[in-house]
């Protein structure tokens, strides 16, 4: 189970603007029936009812990378963490227009799911624009240290992607600082463009948008598990 000494709570904000009627409905009605089982190992089979391909994204945002993803691939199961409320709702959103039965949501620490998942159960971990905490004092907070990276490696299979995004410059540096003193991961990027250019299956965010019209460069680290 999870180590306090070695792992963290995915630090973010609970709630924000006021949900209108529907998206209140949403969380009543929907949440509860794609939300994952609150105590208990975690598998495929729990989750889904089949043996199904898994994949994880931590802090998906407003959902719109998760459902994409989804969408694409309908017989792979993905499981989303979140812990900002509007966040969720927006995923719920994208579940009910796109008639996705292969999500399941999670409102709170990615930590707590990932730890109750089998070992090597995962195809994919995503890490999207997470919060880059920019003072030094902070940097234990960031998601790229290695607790929760030997979490994620002990989940991935072998083979199994990571997959971080960041228009960071500080959270730029230091993934890379911290990635490259892994052993179990083995970064894919050849040339300059492998980092600078979002890959075909990579569903562009309402985030990165924003990023890019304000100028930002946006990173794209592809990790394998070895």
């Amino acid at each position: 189970m999870v180590d306090p000494a070695t792992h963290r709570q995915l630090y973010g904000r609970r709630s924000g603007h006021k949900l209108r009627a529907g998206q209140a409905a949403l969380v009543e009605e929907l949440l509860p029936r794609v939300s994952v089982p609150e105590t208990g190992p975690l598998d495929a089979r729990t989750l889904f009812g089949d043996d199904r391909p898994l994949e994880l994204e931590i802090g998906f945002g407003a959902g719109e990378h998760l459902a994409g993803q989804a969408a694409a691939r309908p017989g792979t199961g993905f499981i989303g963490c979140e812990p900002f409320l509007n966040g969720v709702v927006g995923a719920l959103g994208h579940i009910r227009d796109g008639g996705l039965d292969n999500v399941r949501l999670h409102m709170g620490d990615a930590i707590e799911v990932i730890d109750r998942l089998s070992d090597a159960s995962l195809e994919r971990v995503y890490l999207l624009h997470p919060d880059p905490w920019p003072k030094a004092r902070h940097a234990k907070r960031r998601m790229v240290n290695h607790g929760p990276l030997d979490l994620i490696a002990a989940k991935l299979k072998p083979g199994g992607e990571f997959r971080l995004g960041t228009d960071d410059p500080t959270y730029c540096r230091w993934s890379m600082m911290v990635m490259d003193q892994r052993r179990d991961f083995a970064w894919q990027a050849r040339h300059p463009r492998d980092f600078l250019t979002r890959p075909d299956d990579w569903p562009e965010t309402r985030y990165e948008r924003k990023a890019r019209r304000q100028g930002h460069e946006v990173w794209y680290f592809r990790y394998l598990r070895i």
